[in-house]
């Protein structure tokens, strides 16, 4: 991905990056685990260093989710079936090189979006000033295009990283990537981040 004239600079002070689904049970079903999970360190970073506000976004159901789930939902009848994003397990935790701080949002979730279950996400960002989000996750036929969905609804700026963003199929990927996203969000990758980084004056 190279950016263009065209895509607008980003301020941390009012930006987001969302690191969604960084878990070891999400990780395994993607392919090059081990690459996008250190390009999404490397997103981490750049948040660090230029002030961005960080959010980790985890799916974990409990057993009231659980039981909740109707059988008619077709993806998550299937979730609850196998147990394997059972809150409190470790496939269910953010993957322990990812540092998660005490100023950093976190959300569980128990559905697809980072916005899609009954979390104050929204109040949140609003609260702290964000009209922008950077959007990374596994996978990306799943909380990415969930989330980016709903966040273009909800006028946010949108960026997505290519690079630290994987699905299990990547003819999906980058179908999404191509041909989707960029109708609602500026597609670049994760060592673009400086380069776009507007600074104080």
């Amino acid at each position: 991905m190279t950016t263009t004239p065209n895509t607008p600079a980003i301020d941390p002070a009012r930006t987001a990056l969302l690191l969604m689904d960084f878990q070891p049970a999400v990780l395994g079903a993607v392919p090059d685990p081990e690459g996008v999970l250190a390009r999404a360190g490397q997103a981490l970073a750049w948040a660090r260093t230029h002030g961005a506000h960080v959010v980790f976004v985890r799916v974990a159901l409990d057993e009231a989710d659980v039981a909740a789930i109707p059988a008619r939902n077709k993806a998550f009848a299937q979730v609850a079936a196998t147990g394997y994003l059972t809150e409190g397990s470790h496939g269910t935790a953010v993957h322990e090189s990812l540092e998660i701080r005490e100023q950093d949002l976190t959300v569980r979730k128990i559905r697809f979006g980072a916005f899609a279950s009954d979390t104050d996400l929204r109040a949140e960002l609003h609260g702290r000033g964000v009209d922008t989000l950077v959007l990374a996750g596994l996978s990306t036929s799943g909380v990415v295009l969930t989330t980016l969905r709903l966040a273009a609804d909800d006028d946010y700026r949108l960026f997505v990283l290519a690079d630290a963003t994987a699905d299990p199929d990547p003819e999906v990927h980058q179908v999404l990537m191509e041909k989707v996203f960029p109708r609602q969000a500026d597609i670049v990758a994760t060592a673009e981040l400086a380069g776009l980084t507007r600074t104080p004056n």
